[in-house]
């Protein structure tokens, strides 16, 4: 059976969706825009670990008004680097035309 879902980053941040069912694709930074691009054509949703959005972001952004696919950021090995938090943030504020992420009170 076929899965809508990948799981694109580093070989350690991987093993634990691998062993949950998901296709999972280990990358490195000279292979990341090329191995998102071909999962584009295949994948439904991509989750992405942040340090990978971070180096593919331009290949991203073309897909923000794509139904598919939907790309998700996590946290890899190393932890979260702030990159998936800007992107909801910004995907909201384009989304309801206002920030509602911001931990600022205004």
């Amino acid at each position: 059976m076929k899965t809508n879902l990948a799981l694109m980053g580093d070989s350690e941040s991987i093993l634990c969706f691998k062993a949950a069912g998901v296709d999972t694709f280990g990358v490195t930074a000279i292979d990341a825009v090329d191995t998102l691009k071909r999962l584009a054509k295949n994948y439904k949703v991509i989750f992405i670990t942040d340090t990978f959005a971070e180096l593919t972001e331009d290949i991203i952004k073309k897909f923000d008004d794509e139904t598919y696919p939907i790309i998700i950021t996590l946290p890899g090995k190393d932890g979260n680097n702030g990159s998936g938090s800007k992107l909801l943030k910004k995907l909201s504020e384009k989304a309801l035309g206002l920030d509602i992420l911001s931990k600022e009170d205004k």
